[in-house]
């Protein structure tokens, strides 16, 4: 249905009036609060053929109206106007809230959620990197027992930690015969160890270790040469950890953001959705992965790259039916991708009723992608200057 003037203005009002009162909306209440300049017998009329067209429904005979998933696609695509100065307000609030400073990109990615939570009022979802040019930027050996190791990889991303195996080195009763006296590797000779380490790995990707002990210190090759099958083991095993099931990698925050909000005051609604949240992420993961090709809009965003933003950015917004994941059909999902390395490195959104405030949502999300897209920029650069050709 093509939209009158008189006619989106009326729906811009029902939807922004429902959005604030999670009431449904009057005629009467349409008139007194909104500058429409028509009487409330012709804003009905309108209300009635939006009804018709299935923008509006009643959900009771003898109540207002309210919008339909299709009223709040048309508001959408049609009625929404990007809100530059609320995404640079957002923007400045991001900034003072997470000043950044090189620290670990996961920790980041948490903290950014955690935020994005509490702006929006939604819950917010991100996800890890998902790019395959993490470059290792440090490497460290932690003892966990006499008998065990835990190995530490900070890539250029986030970090990664596993346990290895028991090894001869690092264990008396489990040393080789030659060996047998051979007492556990020291604080400080895991220290050495793990700064050469260090400077071994450095600036290589995990799927493409090689371990070279040629330039180990005789003296502390024998603990050198025990722990090299193991750590070219353990190292492996976190590489392909990395690349396996991406959708545990989404980090979410602010599901008590959206415990008061009307919609989900029913125990069925809220449980459904935890369930989702906490066992369901693989079917959350195509929704809000950068890789996602359903149903969605699609609004792209020219902006300056002296403010290091992405040109040509898609962020996507599903509407309630408009989500394949049944939990999720009482809900709005508004997605953006952050990075530039080149290409995306990572998603985030929002999950809310689909009774949302979506320019701020829109606007919140934004604001986010853009802070990540800098740091994400500031994080690779850091790591260029780590490589072995740097």
């Amino acid at each position: 249905m093509k939209l009158n003037v008189r006619q989106q203005n009326i729906l811009r009002a029902t939807v922004r009036h429902y959005v604030s009162t999670a009431e449904p909306v009057g005629s009467k209440s349409l008139v007194t609060g909104y500058d429409l300049q028509v009487s409330a017998a012709t804003v009905r009329n309108v209300m009635s053929a939006l009804e018709e067209s299935g923008l509006l429904y009643q959900p009771h005979t003898s109540a207002g109206r309210i919008p339909s998933d299709s009223g709040y696609r048309a508001y959408v695509d049609e009625l929404m106007l990007p809100s530059e100065p609320l995404t640079r307000q957002m923007e400045n609030h991001i900034s003072q809230r997470l000043d950044w400073n090189g620290e670990v990109m996961e920790a980041l990615l948490q903290e950014s959620a955690q935020v994005l939570a509490g702006l929006s009022g939604y819950i917010a979802l991100v996800t890890m990197p998902q790019r395959n040019d993490a470059k290792i930027k440090h490497l460290r050996l932690v003892r966990v027992s006499e008998a065990q190791l835990l190995l530490v990889v900070i890539d250029t991303y986030t970090n990664h930690s596993i346990l290895m195996p028991p090894t001869p080195a690092i264990a008396k009763n489990l040393a080789a015969p030659s060996e047998r006296d051979m007492p556990p590797a020291s604080d400080r000779e895991l220290q050495i160890l793990s700064n050469f380490l260090t400077e071994q790995l450095r600036g290589q990707a995990l799927c493409d270790v090689q371990l070279d002990w040629s330039d180990l210190d005789q003296a502390f090759a024998r603990y050198a040469g025990a722990l090299s099958d193991q750590l070219q083991q353990a190292i492996g095993n976190l590489a392909r950890r990395s690349r396996t099931n991406p959708a545990t990698q989404i980090l979410i925050s602010g599901l008590a953001e959206v415990l008061d909000q009307p919609e989900f005051s029913q125990r069925s609604q809220i449980r459904s959705l935890v369930e989702l949240l906490e066992d369901g992420r693989d079917q959350l993961w195509p929704l809000i992965s950068t890789a996602n090709t359903g149903l969605s809009t699609d609004l792209s965003t020219e902006t300056s790259t002296q403010e290091g933003r992405l040109r040509d950015r898609r962020l996507r917004i599903w509407i309630g039916a408009e989500n394949p994941v049944e939990p999720m059909q009482s809900c709005a999902l508004v997605t953006t991708v952050y990075g530039n390395a080149p290409g995306p490195v990572g998603s985030l959104g929002v999950l809310g009723p689909t009774r949302m405030l979506y320019e701020n949502a829109v606007a919140a999300v934004e604001a986010a992608a853009n802070y990540l897209t800098d740091a994400v920029a500031d994080t690779l650069e850091m790591s260029n200057r780590l490589t072995p050709e740097g």
